[in-house]
């Protein structure tokens, strides 16, 4: 049986993917009269590239200010639709950081957009919603980029 749906958690990376999970994340916490929460995940950059990165420096206090200014526009548009909605911006690897903020937060459906890479892109990329489904402790929704 599952659970009463009072939370919902929609990961968002602000593209056009992101943006049709948050659409479906509206519906839901709209159907469900749930509280939603937009969570966005600056991500460092990879170890790999610090051996090709010495001494360049990371602008991590501008993308923290750019991130929030976006969450912030965010916000506003998704409370236009349903004025129970909430951010949180996080630093670290994205599927990890969604993963723990739907259990710290107690969110009872995770929603996540979903790009449709194939071959060595998500080789080399990975899919966020793909270990976001593999790891989370509350059911996933993925919303698929509809392509024209």
């Amino acid at each position: 049986m599952m659970k009463e749906i009072r939370h919902v958690l929609v990961g968002t990376d602000f593209d056009e993917g992101s943006n049709a999970a948050l659409e479906a994340a509206l519906a839901m916490a709209r159907a469900f009269r749930a509280r939603l929460t937009l969570v966005h995940v600056v991500a460092p950059p990879p170890s790999a590239y610090a051996l090709y990165a010495e001494g360049l420096s990371w602008p991590a206090d501008e993308m923290n200010v750019q991130a929030e200014r976006v969450l912030a526009v965010a916000l506003e548009k998704a409370r236009a639709v349903h004025p129970e909605v909430a951010g949180s911006l996080r630093l670290g690897a994205p599927w990890e950081e969604i993963v723990r903020a739907a259990s710290e937060l107690d969110a009872q459906l995770v929603i996540v957009g979903t790009h449709g890479r194939k071959g060595l892109s998500r080789v080399l990329l990975g899919s966020v919603a793909e270990k976001v489904v593999r790891t989370s402790p509350v059911p996933v929704l993925t919303v698929p980029l509809e392509r024209p």
